[in-house]
Parts: structure tokens; C-alpha cells; sequence
């Protein structure tokens, strides 16, 4: 799959009210994976181009409960209806502005914050930490505190596929470093929980402990694993081995038998198998296409999924590794050093002018 960023100067001239905001729109290549695309315009962040409007709510609506269900590039006005969660960018200047109509919509977000892979490497194509952190750090002067707080935000999506060495120069990402990067947004955002799309296999593979990191996602393809229940459990099993929360979806655009877009029988099949765990915390797949949904049945399996989904007990993908999935405490400052001849634990005894020999240990 390619990173496409889709919003061109005539489209927001246009100011389509179906986008509702900027967000960065993705196409596939036919494979499981997602790397930049080079043909991506200018910067998105630094871009002068103008949003289309934000497209509220009537009326406000309160989340139904249960898990997020929803998908990757989804227009804000699909909230509120089927649809009450997604996987979105949204530029820094306009961040607010959708969150406030995303929870108004009683909907949920998971924010990628760096944009696309092509923004976060160095010359060679290598990943770039530094370059990572400082994508990042354009959001630190935007107080979204409260939708994190009020779980508006499912989490912030760190990164898309680390493992996939076709993305990074022919290195994966090493698991000590996504840990670093989750590290980084806590030290921004202490209670913004930390996701990031790859299989707890991936996470699994690695001696350390996940202080920082809070969830992985195991997005289903059937032309890769044939057996949705058995997909599933694996990945469940291996999450809770690590101490972390699970984001599940599907890919609904090639991850058919035949790697062809899944029909609306799939959908709910497959989909169906990734709900019959209560240990996920959010529906989320790949992606929202206006065709795709207008297939025969699609939106009627779709409303299939969002009433299992309801039905789920409401749960955070805030990792378990170490509890709250948060920074720990500084550690207490050291003791003052002790002062000479303090070492005795009887009170000194004497006169004063006494002569010199009538001291004794």
C-alpha cells in the first residue's frame, strides 16, 4: 500500500464537504504494506494550502459505547452514523477544529502525527528518529489534552509497519527504538496511549519490556492467513504474552482471498471472527472507499460489525506491561551524605577545657 496525499489546490478551492477536514488518503499496491509514495505533493504541515470545511453535527451525539468501529481515511460526516471510530491525519492548525466535531459525532480517532513515511527518513531512505521527533514536535504547542482525557483520541498511531525492511532501506525499525518513540510522545503527552501498526509477532520478537509502547495491530488479509479465527487468537495470545492492548480491521480493499477487495459476505465473516474476542480495543480497517461502501450489502454487513462492536465492553488500548502505560516516577533523591562522626548512635559526652587524656573511645 502507498501513502497518497490527496487534497490538491483545486479540491480546496473546492472546499468539498465530503472530506471535512485535510486528511491524508491512502491508496494500495496490491501488497500487505504501506511505504511513501514519491509522487506525494508538498509538505502537508507546512503547506499554505486551505482545509475544506468541517462538517458538523446538527446535533450533538453521545458515543454508543462498546469499541470503536470505523476505518483508515474516513470522511468526519461518516461519524455518527455506522461508523464511530477511524485512523486519521489531521494537520496541527486544523487538529482542534475536527476533534471537537469528531467527538461531537460521538466518535473516536486514532492521530498520526508524522504524516507520511517520506517526511520521517533520511537522504539514504534509512528511518530517521530525529526526523520522527521533530514531525512530532510541530504538535506541542496544540493543547488537545482534553481529548485525551475524555478518550476522544483512541491513541496516537506512531508508526505504520516497522518490520517491513521494503519501507526502511532494507532495515526494519528495531523494536528498542518504536519503544523510544513511544517514550518521546509520553514525555509530550503522559496519558495519550501509543499504537503502532505492526503484529505482536513483531513486538513479541524482543527481550526488553514495553514501558513506553501500549498497543500493536493486526490487520486481517485472507490471502495471507485463510484462517480469520486462527489469526485472531495468535495475535491476541502474543499481545497479552507482551503486555499489550490490540487494534484489529481489516483490509478491505485487497485483503480478499485473491487479494481483491473483500465482498460484503467477507466482511462480515472475517470480520465476525476478529469480534469474537473481547480482548481488542478498536475496529479499525483499511480504508474507506466511497465505492467500495456502495457495493451490494456492504453497508448492511458493515452495520453487522458495528452492533458486535457495540456490544463489546468498552475498553482503552493502554498497554498492561507495566500498568498504567504512562512515565514512572522520578526516583527519590539520594540521602544526604553524612557528617563526620555521625556514624555513632550515642550523644557526645564531656566538658569543656578538659584535658586531652580524658578522652576514650
Amino acid at each position: 500500500m502507498t501513502y497518497t496525499f490527496k487534497l490538491s489546490r483545486r479540491l480546496a478551492r473546492l472546499r468539498a464537504p465530503l472530506f471535512g477536514l485535510i486528511v491524508a488518503l491512502f491508496g494500495c499496491d496490491g501488497g500487505d504494506t504501506f511505504s511513501p509514495d514519491p509522487a506525494e505533493p508538498q509538505d502537508p504541515i507546512s503547506s499554505n494550502e486551505e482545509a475544506a470545511p468541517v462538517a458538523g453535527p446538527s446535533a450533538a451525539v453521545t458515543y454508543a459505547g462498546g469499541i470503536p468501529i470505523g476505518t483508515f481515511a474516513q470522511p468526519t460526516t461518516q461519524f455518527g452514523g455506522t461508523f464511530n471510530g477511524a485512523m486519521l491525519n489531521i494537520y496541527p492548525q486544523f487538529l482542534l477544529e475536527e476533534l471537537a466535531v469528531i467527538r461531537a459525532r460521538g466518535g473516536k480517532v486514532a492521530i498520526k502525527l508524522s504524516f507520511g513515511d517520506r517526511f520521517i527518513k533520511d537522504a539514504a531512505g534509512n528511518f530517521s528518529l530525529a526526523k520522527w521527533k521533530a514531525r512530532v514536535d510541530l504538535y506541542k504547542g496544540v493543547n488537545f489534552d482534553s481529548y485525551i482525557k475524555d478518550g476522544t483520541i483512541i491513541g496516537h498511531y506512531l508508526i505504520d509497519e516497522p518490520q517491513d525492511v521494503a519501507n526502511w532501506n532494507g532495515q526494519p525499525i528495531p523494536q528498542a527504538t518504536l519503544e523510544e518513540m513511544a517514550k518521546h510522545s509520553k514525555e509530550l503527552w503522559p496519558d495519550m496511549v501509543t499504537i503502532v501498526r505492526t503484529w505482536p509477532d513483531y513486538l513479541d520478537n524482543w527481550s526488553g519490556t514495553y514501558r513506553y509502547l501500549d498497543a500493536a495491530w493486526a490487520q486481517y488479509a485472507a490471502n495471507r492467513w485463510p484462517n480469520a479465527q486462527a489469526f485472531l487468537e495468535e495475535n491476541v495470545s502474543k499481545a497479552r504474552a507482551k503486555g499489550l492492548g490490540l487494534v484489529v480491521g481489516l483490509n478491505l480493499q485487497d485483503g480478499g482471498p485473491t487479494k481483491s477487495e473483500m465482498t460484503a459476505s467477507q466482511v462480515r465473516s472475517y470480520g465476525s471472527a476478529l469480534l469474537s474476542s473481547t480482548y481488542p480495543c478498536a475496529f479499525i480497517s483499511w480504508k474507506y472507499k466511497d465505492d467500495f461502501m456502495s457495493a451490494s450489502g456492504m453497508w448492511e454487513a458493515m452495520k453487522d460489525l458495528r452492533n458486535q462492536a457495540e456490544n463489546r465492553g468498552f475498553k482503552t488500548c493502554q498497554g498492561a506491561a507495566l500498568g498504567s502505560g504512562t512515565l514512572p516516577p522520578p526516583p527519590p533523591p539520594p540521602p544526604p551524605p553524612a557528617l563526620p562522626g555521625s556514624g555513632s548512635k550515642t550523644l557526645p559526652f564531656g566538658l569543656s577545657y578538659a584535658p586531652i587524656d580524658e578522652y576514650s573511645a
